[in-house]
């Protein structure tokens, strides 16, 4: 995929909202065609979809899964193959997180935080895999900066997030030369929706702590995100932190 990004297929994982959504715009403007995969965001992913198809005709599709269910990556795939008719690219952005404080974890929130942040990027990679060895494709994995630094209360997120960059790596391996696998490690973007346990002081306790003094845009991350699929034919196995500089504090 260094030839950019027109005509190519990619499939982006929880690309109705947010960063997904950022993600899903600025691959679109570059000529990719998608198909925007979401669970619950049903409202959003059709706005968006009609957004961008207006833009440009029967260029992006949609596809609700729960990726808990291992089965679904397996239809994500066969649904670009459907709508499309090939698939060049995933974008592994869906992801669960909210703390999980030791005495109080629950083996339901490790399901969740787990499945959705390892165990589907996996079974999606391997479910992808031979449509994205035919056309020289490639993987990018969101990962985060507190993979490597973790955060307090936050051991099964950190974990799961942890596994992702080690598993980023080993298909990077594993999957070359074919497919090329990175990930990109956000530092601070957006605050959670429904962040109800960190305060205004906190959070301006962590811009503090990044070297620019701010927090990112979505669009940071889409523009990582198209970087590596479109414009680093010699890049795989590398995790980018698109991070303000925040991985420098410990």
């Amino acid at each position: 995929m260094d030839e950019g990004l027109q005509g190519k297929v990619v499939l982006v994982t929880g690309g109705a909202r947010r960063v997904g959504a950022a993600i899903c715009r600025r691959l679109h403007a570059a000529g990719a065609n998608l198909l925007v995969h979401y669970r619950s965001a049903a409202l959003e992913a059709r706005a968006l979809q009609v957004e961008l198809n207006a833009r440009r005709a029967d260029s992006v599709a949609l596809a609700q899964a729960d990726l808990l269910k291992t089965a679904a990556c397996s239809q994500l795939v066969k649904a670009a193959l459907k709508h499309f008719g090939q698939l060049d690219a995933v974008v592994n952005n869906a992801s669960s997180f909210y703390p999980t404080a030791i005495g109080e974890i629950t083996e339901q929130a490790w399901d969740d935080l787990v499945g959705t942040n390892l165990k589907a990027p996996l079974f999606l990679a391997q479910a992808a895999a031979p449509e994205l060895r035919k056309q020289h494709g490639c993987i990018v994995n969101l990962v985060d900066i507190h993979a490597e630094l973790p955060m307090r209360n936050h051991a099964v997120y950190t974990a799961a997030k942890g596994g992702l960059a080690a598993l980023t790596r080993a298909l990077a391996r594993d999957l070359g030369p074919e497919i090329r696998v990175n990930g990109i490690a956000p530092g601070t973007i957006l605050w959670p929706d429904d962040e109800t346990w960190r305060d205004e002081l906190s959070r301006q306790r962590i811009i503090n702590q990044t070297a620019l003094k701010r927090i990112g845009e979505p669009d940071d991350i889409a523009k990582a995100v198209q970087f590596l699929l479109a414009d680093a034919p010699y890049i795989t196995g590398q995790i980018l932190a698109v991070d303000g500089g925040r991985s420098l504090s410990v």
